[in-house]
């Protein structure tokens, strides 16, 4: 892997945290009732797409956007049992489980570029 391709895996790792806590500001928004975490939204996602553009220097579009969304899926769920109490069973881990089959496939498929 060259160097400069690992800047685009750093980009996409930040990207993926960052549309985390924009989509965790999104749930505490309740609905754009609560300003600050509506606000926060916003910033986070702005941040977490210009980052999302930074990686796709680097890395194909298709592969950078489906870990994106995967990652953010997996992660997501993973917040929303945690901080708030959402439903998580058998059914929801196992097709988690092939999520993250298919971004680890998707990253080892990845062509150095």
């Amino acid at each position: 892997m060259k160097i400069e391709t690992g800047w685009g895996w750093i980009f996409l790792l930040l990207a993926i945290l960052f549309e985390l806590s924009g989509t965790t500001a999104m749930k505490l928004s309740e609905g754009f009732t609560r300003f600050w975490p509506s606000l926060l939204m916003f910033v986070l996602y702005g941040c977490s797409f210009t980052l999302l553009n930074f990686a796709l220097t680097y890395i194909e579009v298709g592969i950078a956007y489906a870990i994106w969304s995967g990652v953010g899926i997996v992660l997501i769920t993973i917040v929303g049992f945690v901080l708030f109490k959402e439903s998580f069973d058998l059914t929801k881990l196992a097709w988690m489980s092939l999520i993250i089959i298919g971004v680890i496939g998707l990253k080892l498929s990845s062509k150095v570029q």
